[in-house]
């Protein structure tokens, strides 16, 4: 292998674990999430060599994680109903486990962009102008989603953990 290779199969064993939880909290299913980082990093790999020299290699392939999660919802074929199912690893035991659970259920009911600006803003710990970059929007914009979404969230969790 040369040295481009080894560092596609480094950044790739490196980011795949911390895409696969972004992925899960945009999905909120394991199967879907799977394809989702599958998709991503296929783009990715096919686009390593123009990558080589973007300065945000880590930033790009988020973008493209979510663009392509956006991408899938939009398609009018998709019919199809997600229904909540407990992951296959178990809860830390720091946390609860039914609050992780009301948790994606309330992700699951927001709408595609709301989840993705809290999962930028709150999971990747992005900033409301990194978010507002990666997803093309204004930053009043990104903080309405995030606002409603949080809302959204609470009502939801409050009323399942009541």
């Amino acid at each position: 292998m040369n040295d481009s290779q080894d560092a596609l199969a480094a950044f790739v064993s490196a980011r795949r674990t911390a895409l696969f939880r972004s992925a899960y909290l945009l999905c909120g299913n394991r199967e879907e999430a799977e394809d989702l980082v599958q998709s991503t990093l296929v783009k990715v790999v096919l686009n390593w060599r123009r990558l080589q020299r973007v300065d945000n290699v880590d930033a790009y392939t988020r973008k493209t994680l979510v663009n392509t999660f956006i991408a899938s919802r939009r398609r009018f074929w998709r019919r199809e109903q997600p229904y909540g199912e407990l992951p296959e690893e178990g809860a830390s035991a720091d946390g609860d486990p039914d609050v992780g659970i009301a948790v994606r259920a309330a992700l699951a009911r927001l709408t595609p962009v709301q989840r993705v600006v809290l999962v930028l803003r709150y999971w990747e710990d992005l900033s409301v102008g990194e978010t507002a970059r990666q997803l093309d929007l204004r930053e009043n914009t990104v903080k309405s989603h995030a606002a409603r979404g949080l809302a959204v969230l609470r009502t939801d969790v409050l009323e399942t953990m009541t």
